[in-house]
Order: C-alpha cells, then sequence, then structure tokens
C-alpha cells in the first residue's frame, strides 16, 4: 500500500510504502544484506532502524544504497567503533533516515541523517550523555557533535556526524541548558 505526504515548507511529495512492523523499516526488497557488519561492533541493520517506522510500518528506503553504506560505514569506523571501545555499549537510536523518515520525524530538511553521515546515540543518563559527548570532542574527529535533550521526557541523546564529503568542521553545541559545554 503506498500514501503520499506534503513537506509544505518545500513542496516535496514523498510516496510512503507501508511494511510488516517486524522488520522496522527495512527495504528487503533492494536485496541489501543488513546483517553486514560495518564495523566490529555495528551492523547495517542497526544503523536502518528506526522505532518510527516499526510504528508507522513504513519502509526507510535508501535511493543511493552503495553510498549510503559506505558513509555509514565510514561513520561506524571512524566514531562510534572507537566510542565503543573507550565506553563500552553503544545504541544507535537514530541512523540513517530516507527524507520520507526524516520528514516524518520532524528533522530539518538538510539532517546529515538523510546521507548516512549521522547518528543519535541512546543515554540513559545526562552522565552517559557527557561521557560520550566528552569522548568524542576529545578524541575523534566529527563534523557535528550536539548535546540533546526532550524537554517533554527529560531524556538525553548525542548526536554524532562524520562526513567525507569536505573537510569536517569540528562543530559542537549543546542544546540544552542543563550541561555545559566547558573548554576542550
Amino acid at each position: 500500500m503506498k500514501d503520499n505526504f506534503m513537506n509544505k515548507n518545500n513542496r516535496e511529495t514523498f510516496k510512503v510504502e507501508w511494511n510488516d512492523p517486524k522488520n522496522a523499516g527495512l527495504d528487503l526488497d533492494q536485496g541489501i544484506d543488513y546483517d553486514e557488519r560495518l564495523a566490529p561492533h555495528f551492523t547495517l541493520r542497526e544503523m536502518c532502524y528506526s522505532q518510527t517506522c516499526a510504528r508507522l510500518g513504513i519502509i526507510n528506503r535508501m535511493n543511493q544504497p552503495e553510498v549510503i553504506i559506505a558513509r555509514l560505514r565510514t561513520l561506524c569506523q571512524k566514531v562510534l567503533e572507537p566510542l565503543r571501545q573507550a565506553c563500552g555499549k553503544v545504541v544507535v537510536v537514530s541512523g540513517y533516515r530516507s527524507d520520507c523518515v526524516n520528514y516524518v520525524v520532524g528533522g530539518v530538511t538538510n539532517s546529515q541523517h538523510r546521507l548516512g553521515e549521522a547518528a543519535d546515540l541512546y543515554t540513559p543518563t545526562k552522565e552517559r550523555a557527557r561521557e560520550y559527548f566528552d569522548f568524542i570532542r576529545n578524541n575523534l574527529e566529527f563534523d557535528q557533535l550536539l548535546l540533546e535533550r526532550n524537554t517533554k521526557t527529560g531524556h538525553f541523546w548525542v548526536h554524532v556526524s562524520y562526513t567525507e564529503r569536505r573537510p569536517n568542521r569540528q562543530m559542537v553545541k549543546s542544546l540544552t541548558s542543563n550541561l555545559s559545554l566547558g573548554t576542550k
């Protein structure tokens, strides 16, 4: 079944294909091996998994799988795996997002999630968020590093991106007043 969503800001229409929720938005028709290891502790499946897709039954379709998978692999190898080695288990709650999924979750139109260059990391406490944030900031190359907080739930998460399309900016922002950035 297909439906259309209209992005009112830039008048794009997104085709939405409905999927079985157990596949969590994975596009099984493209012949992609979602069990592929992108780094020792990260698979393509977890980098493409979407709770929103699972809840709504939509597909998180890659329009250029070879390019997106290569970028996700780089993000895992350059940022997520070193973080995992230093801090223990890392849970990705949002990695790759198709344009449609990005629109549905309210992501910005230039989101690096759409390019396979960004991940949002689950942090059970603000201390864990700070640990991830500080480790990445002080030890790794990255494009964007954000410390974010959901004002409704109080939950913190870390957004990190890495690109090879241009020099990484090392841009750091805290989108919460509860944790100051300190100095590098």
